[in-house]
């Protein structure tokens, strides 16, 4: 609540508006959050270190869409904020087991200038101290005091020159990594935006890849920076308690963990006549984030304030929003009978209408019944659509095909039973038999957040494995590579990619409109409808082939990624940037 006060006003405002709590992830995706950028959450990672396999990096970031030469009050966190990473490690507690808490405080220098920088001094300098609660909450200790954040890359005679700081960017940078003293690895401060995306054309109605004559695919993020918090946490810290100091294997389930991040503002708002801002009351979350594109892409525009203010364990006990998953809105755009010829970037993804099995045909289209087909055959005996294993928590209804598939990507994770291993070594037709095991991320406490298995190796970065497609690709590897075609349990390169975690390097827009197309189902062995089931050909058909094929052209970040903590890049210079404005 905003209000222009006499001084004395202030605990009478407080009064009326203390019980108001204000409602409000990604990209300016949500109507109240893009008014209120420095608490916009616009991605999370979480994946296992690359150059440190005992280690995982945890990565939200806020303050989306910064231009680089932004002066002369360059962009900062917020002081009035608490910026939260938590961590779900234990489906048995209900709740995050382990939150970072980090708080800012901003001053200025030398406020004798309207330069940012002059003579070594520093105006909006962000410091700050990071919490951390190992107690679900209810304790708070802190860690990093007095933490730096580097300042922001305005130019050369800001940074370099003997009137600025007199140093190289770099060396600013890098000197703000620290150490917590509970031993994390800790950056906070301005950075390259890694996500990479074509949002022009996604948003003008899914024109991604750009269909024009002429019309090139762009990143719309690129040459933008963002505002990055990472940690660097052992795996040790993060994984359930009284579990085994080494996992039993790369599927075991008790080294998966849900990470999301939030942003919170105190409930009253006060400014004052002579300039001052007093924020009063308790805080309530306006932004958070865990899978990337929920709110932005899934979640309508009626829900999407809704959504920020809920956490995911919320979820859990109001299912209004789990409609648009078992229905979504992008599957519209890839079936005939919808809406497919309106949208012409997305031919190559449709919707398995008639999925051969040896049960009869599937059909997961909007608003068909899916797999619910089967409820009550004892062909679900044993697996994870039985319901005296998970009871109807991926079957819970008819109308909701994508209940088996997209819904428990953003709000379970996948177990490591029968219908969710590969298709390798299932009899035709037979997604429901015992397949390759693949891939165990599987928490359901709580709805949207990034699940990692922790156990799961990673792939080098430099390596000829090494692919942006994530899991998509790891499948593909399980299911026509000769090295993988068996029931063992293997590593395959990528299957420590998106979804099981969020690497930077994930192209997880190309990820998320294949997945919404089927090809998950595909990879377990609910095939596309060209597939001849009784032919016994290959079901790497036109129909999966399609799908697999289909990018947005927009397929790798603008600046190459850091081989070392923090790991993103580091953020582009004021003076260096070219953002060219097309009019006629």
């Amino acid at each position: 609540m905003r209000s222009y006060l006499p001084r004395w006003w202030g605990c009478f405002a407080l009064l009326l508006c203390c019980t108001q709590v204000a409602l409000a992830s990604s990209h300016r995706e949500a109507p109240l959050i893009a008014d209120d950028p420095l608490a916009d959450n616009t991605d999370v990672y979480a994946f296992v270190s690359p150059d440190d396999p005992s280690t995982v990096t945890l990565i939200a970031n806020y303050i989306p869409m910064q231009l680089p030469q932004g002066g002369p009050n360059y962009y900062t966190f917020g002081e009035d904020i608490r910026y939260e990473i938590h961590v779900d490690n234990d489906v048995a507690i209900r709740g995050d087991e382990i939150t970072y808490r980090f708080t800012f405080t901003r001053v200025n220098e030398d406020p004798t200038t309207f330069f940012n920088i002059r003579l070594g001094a520093e105006n909006i300098k962000a410091t700050y101290f990071l919490e951390r609660s190992m107690d679900g909450g209810t304790t708070f200790d802190t860690i990093v005091r007095n933490g730096i954040c580097p300042a922001y890359n305005i130019g050369p005679r800001s940074i370099e020159g003997p009137v600025g700081l007199d140093s190289t960017y770099r060396e600013v940078w890098e000197n703000a990594i620290t150490e917590a003293s509970t031993g994390e690895m800790v950056f906070a401060g301005p950075a390259d935006d890694p996500f990479f995306v074509d949002l022009g054309g996604i948003f003008d109605l899914g024109d991604s890849p750009r269909q024009g004559e002429g019309d090139v695919s762009r990143d719309g993020l690129a040459q933008f920076n963002v505002h990055t918090i990472a940690l660097k946490v052992p795996i040790s810290t993060l994984k359930k308690a009284g579990t085994a100091a080494r996992p039993a294997n790369i599927l075991d389930g008790d080294y998966v963990i849900g990470v999301w991040a939030s942003a919170s503002r105190r409930s009253v708002r006060t400014l004052y006549r002579d300039g001052e801002i007093r924020e009063e009351g308790r805080f309530v979350q306006v932004s958070r984030l865990g899978m990337p594109l929920t709110n932005e892409a899934v979640i309508p525009i009626g829900m999407k304030d809704y959504w920020n203010a809920i956490t995911p364990y919320a979820e859990l006990r109001d299912t209004v929003l789990d409609k648009y998953f078992f229905n979504p809105e992008l599957a519209l755009y890839m079936d005939t009978a919808f809406f497919a010829a309106a949208v012409p970037a997305f031919t190559p993804l449709r919707v398995q209408q008639a999925s051969p099995t040896v049960l009869g045909k599937v059909d997961f289209t909007n608003g068909a019944d899916g797999l619910f087909i089967l409820k009550g055959h004892p062909a679900l005996s044993g697996t994870a659509l039985d319901d005296a294993i998970f009871g109807s928590l991926l079957l819970p209804g008819p109308g909701q095909p994508r209940s088996v598939d997209l819904w428990p990507i953003f709000h379970t994770g996948v177990p490591n039973l029968p219908p969710y291993q590969l298709a390798t070594g299932k009899p035709a037709g037979n997604p429901l038999a015992t397949g390759k095991p693949f891939i165990n991320n599987f928490l359901p406490n709580g709805g949207d957040m990034l699940r990692l298995n922790m156990a799961v190796p990673p792939t080098p970065r430099d390596s000829d494995g090494f692919s942006s497609l994530g899991l998509v690709q790891a499948a593909v590897l399980g299911l026509t590579d000769a090295a993988y075609a068996n029931t063992d349990l293997q590593f395959i390169p990528n299957m420590d990619g998106f979804p099981n975690g969020r690497r930077l390097e994930d192209d997880v827009t190309r990820i998320e409109l294949q997945a919404v197309s089927g090809v998950v189902l595909a990879a377990v062995g609910l095939f596309y409808d060209d597939y001849d089931l009784d032919g016994g050909g290959s079901p790497l058909t036109p129909g999966l082939l399609d799908v697999l094929g289909y990018t947005t052209e927009v397929e790798s970040n603008d600046l190459p990624f850091r081989t070392s903590f923090p790991y993103v890049a580091m953020p582009w210079r004021g003076t260096e940037v070219d953002h060219t404005i097309i009019a006629e």
